[in-house]
């Protein structure tokens, strides 16, 4: 029985062994897990912050552009609203000189014109 105990202690030996073997691997297995996961999550943080930053910088060029647009639109409103103003204004100046050297015929178109807006209503 002595040698029966013998090769039942070294099989005890060779499967802790094998044991050791398997945690050592599986450690090893894990840590280089463990830094591939961390690897990849600094990759995907650094694609973020890239991609983040790039949004941004689009972002910036799109209200940079918009804000440019509606100055200009703002500027060209602005001139021919000017520009109105002064037609407005002559007109007003030579309907006044009309009028001033004119005051019976103004009269009287002023009568021609109610007269003929007056005949348009009724129809």
């Amino acid at each position: 029985m002595s040698r029966l105990q013998k090769d039942l202690t070294v099989v005890k030996n060779d499967v802790s062994a094998l044991t050791d073997q398997i945690t050592d691997a599986i450690n090893a297995f894990t840590g280089q897990a463990g830094k591939e996961a961390r690897r990849g999550a600094k990759q995907a943080r650094s694609r973020a912050d890239d991609l983040m930053s790039d949004l941004q910088d689009r972002g910036s060029s799109v209200y940079d552009d918009l804000r440019d647009r509606g100055s200009s639109m703002y500027d060209d409103l602005r001139e021919r609203g000017s520009a109105a103003y002064d037609a407005a204004a002559s007109m007003e100046e030579s309907l006044e000189d009309v009028i001033t050297h004119r005051p019976i015929a103004s009269v009287g178109l002023a009568l021609g014109l109610g007269l003929l807006i007056g005949m348009a209503w009724r129809r």
